[in-house]
């Protein structure tokens, strides 16, 4: 006996739906910010403030590498984001907020974080989540979060 409840298809079938519709909820709010759900999943990496090539935003993103460059060209348009070469390897590009995107970001984080504090969503929802990603993809999990554990 499985200690998942319900049958596999019943918890693919409610994540796929909470994602969605949480992704509309959210987009209501990101679209009073001028953002949308994509530029959000971008600006929550980059603020991390490390920076990060452009092959990893696109991997975290959940998008393809043209769509994000001109994603990317209209976060850079808009003065939240900016890239530089990567100074280790001059080959790659890297994507970093400004000090613009930096405010923007905790700004919305701040009613995003409303939003979903309104839904009562369960504040170790996220910590579940990715201990499932990490079962469900440990190696990839385990190149992005480093030697320091999971990123958040």
């Amino acid at each position: 006996m499985s200690d998942v409840p319900g049958a596999p298809a019943d918890l693919l079938r409610s994540l796929t739906r909470a994602e969605r519709l949480l992704s509309r909820r959210l987009g209501v709010v990101l679209a009073e910010a001028g953002l949308t759900v994509e530029a959000w999943r971008v600006l929550c990496l980059l603020a991390d403030g490390q920076g990060h090539p452009m092959s990893e935003v696109s991997a975290e993103a959940s998008l393809p590498p043209g769509t994000l460059t001109k994603l990317v060209d209209q976060l850079v348009d808009s003065n939240l984001v900016f890239r530089r070469v990567d100074p280790f390897d001059r080959r790659r590009i890297r994507a970093y907020l400004t000090i613009r995107g930096r405010s923007e970001h905790q700004r919305v984080d701040a009613r995003v974080r409303e939003s979903l504090a309104e839904l009562g969503v369960p504040p170790d929802l996220v910590d579940q989540l990715d201990d499932l990603v990490a079962r469900l993809a440990p190696a990839r999990h385990r190149d992005s979060a480093g030697a320091t554990g999971p990123r958040r």
